[in-house]
This record gives structure tokens, C-alpha cells and sequence, in this order.
């Protein structure tokens, strides 16, 4: 039954992917989404819906466009293929069909929390792509996943009355934004606004799941953003003071924190003595 569902979940995931490669190539340029359908770079000829296939029509095809022959990246189905993959473990993670064997209304707020979860995730990905392509992080992303996160959360937190993790959501919130806010404006070749807004939206998520969450998501950008940085300048492929995207880093340290946040948290805690 968990793997069943979790393939779906996966499955489900692979065509997220799919619509997640149409957003990291147009949201950036300002071009819609929705029109024109997907055409071949190459040629210009319009992608046929069996040649569209996640993954599949990739490694059929051989990378290449059926048309011309034009070399089709391999990072489209990479990012088809990690969405299915972070899908599923979303899935995974928040169980919601244990839930759904529930009749009462409480079954609702697991289902609530994995999809605020996998919109997370979604979002995620496209961000920490088009920062990787461009070193910018678009609000017309960022701003409406707070409102869309935000309403989940808040159905989930009606359905099993835990008011307790929404506030804890706000106050993660308001404390990652402030935090990063007092960063950039302390050091604004360092951190950009993009960062801050992503930070708000990483901290509501986080701060949902607990305070050892937000800890580890918050701290572990860090942690993982020096240590790469580190190696760039060991392996001269930066200097010191080189600017990186920060976003992914941020975003892999949330996806840290989401699935393996509370043992390193309460790791960390016994480690120091604190616990």
C-alpha cells in the first residue's frame, strides 16, 4: 500500500517535473508559461504529446529532437526525475493516507500538510534552478508560495486544531526573514532581498515542523553554502569574496531539515551537553 502510493505520488511528481522545466526556462525571460506550447529550440517544431513524456521520451529519443536531431539537455529529465523522487519522499515523510482511513474531519490535515509540503518542494526545485541560470530568485514564484503554503497550512491547522504549529509557522517565518533581512542590509553584496523573501517562506514551512526544524534549515544553508564555497577556492575555481547563489543552498538545507531535521537537531543537542 506505502509503495503504491508513494508511485503514484512519484508518478504524479515526474509531470510536475515536466511543467517544472517549462517555468525555469520562460519565468526568468518573462514569458508565459501557458503559450506558446513547448517546440523544439532547434527547429521550432512543436513537441508531439508522445515525445513529451517524462524521463521516457528522453531516453527514447537519445536526447535529441525527433525533427533535427538538435541535442535536447539532459537536465530536463534530471529535473523531471528529482521531482518524482522528492515527490515521493514527501509522500513518504507525512503518510497522509494513514489519515485518510479516518472518517473525521482531522483525517483532512495530513492531506493538507503534504500537499503545502510538496508545493515546497515544486517551488523548490524550479528556484533553485533559475538562481543556478541566473542568480535571482523571481518574486513571481516566492510571493504567491507564501499565500499558497500559507492556506494549507492553515487548513491543516483548522482540521486537527493544531493552532500551536501555525503560530510556530508565523513566528519561524518572521524570524528567518529578519534574520536574513538584517544580513542583507548588513551586507547587501552578500545576501540579496531574494534571499530574505525565500528565507520567510522556508521559515513558515520549517517553523510548521518545529524549532529543531527552522534551526537546522536556518543554520544548515550556512553550513552547506561555506563548505562548497570552501572547496571552490581550494580547487581555484573561485576567489574569496566570489559571489555564489545562495538559494539552493537554503533550499537544501530546508529539504535537510524536512526529512532529517529532529534527529540532527536532537543530535546537536546531546553533543553540547544540552540535552
Amino acid at each position: 500500500m506505502i509503495a503504491a502510493i508513494a508511485g503514484v505520488t512519484g508518478g504524479f511528481g515526474l509531470l510536475i517535473g515536466s511543467f517544472l522545466n517549462v517555468v525555469i526556462f520562460r519565468v526568468p525571460a518573462g514569458r508565459s508559461i501557458v503559450n506558446p506550447p513547448s517546440a523544439c529550440g532547434g527547429c521550432g517544431v512543436r513537441i508531439r504529446p508522445f515525445d513529451n513524456v517524462p524521463v521516457l521520451s528522453w531516453l527514447l529519443l537519445q536526447g535529441r529532437c525527433r525533427d533535427c536531431s538538435a541535442r535536447i539537455s539532459p537536465r530536463y529529465p534530471m529535473i523531471e526525475l528529482l521531482t518524482g523522487l522528492v515527490f515521493a519522499g514527501v509522500a513518504l515523510r507525512f503518510a497522509p493516507w494513514e489519515a485518510l482511513e479516518q472518517s473525521s474531519l482531522a483525517a483532512m490535515g495530513p492531506v493538507a500538510e503534504t500537499l503545502a509540503f510538496a508545493v515546497l518542494a515544486a517551488v523548490g526545485i524550479a528556484l533553485a534552478w533559475i538562481d543556478l541560470d541566473t542568480q535571482r530568485l523571481p518574486d513571481v514564484i516566492v510571493l504567491p508560495s507564501y499565500l499558497v503554503v500559507g492556506a494549507l497550512l492553515l487548513a491543516a491547522a483548522a482540521a486537527t486544531g493544531d493552532w500551536g504549529a501555525l503560530l510556530r509557522a508565523a513566528a519561524g517565518a518572521a524570524i528567518l526573514f529578519a534574520a536574513y533581512f538584517a544580513m542583507a542590509f548588513a551586507y547587501p553584496a552578500g545576501m540579496g532581498l531574494g534571499d530574505v523573501k525565500l528565507a520567510g517562506l522556508l521559515g513558515l514551512a520549517l517553523g510548521w515542523l518545529g524549532w529543531g526544524e527552522l534551526a537546522v534549515g536556518g543554520f544548515g544553508a550556512f553550513l552547506l553554502g561555506g563548505a562548497f564555497a570552501l572547496v571552490l577556492v581550494a580547487l581555484g575555481r573561485a576567489k574569496r569574496g566570489s559571489g555564489i547563489p545562495f538559494g539552493p543552498w537554503m533550499l537544501l538545507a530546508a529539504a535537510v531539515a524536512v526529512f532529517a531535521g529532529e534527529p540532527i537537531w536532537h543530535g546537536y543537542l546531546q553533543l553540547v551537553g544540552l540535552e
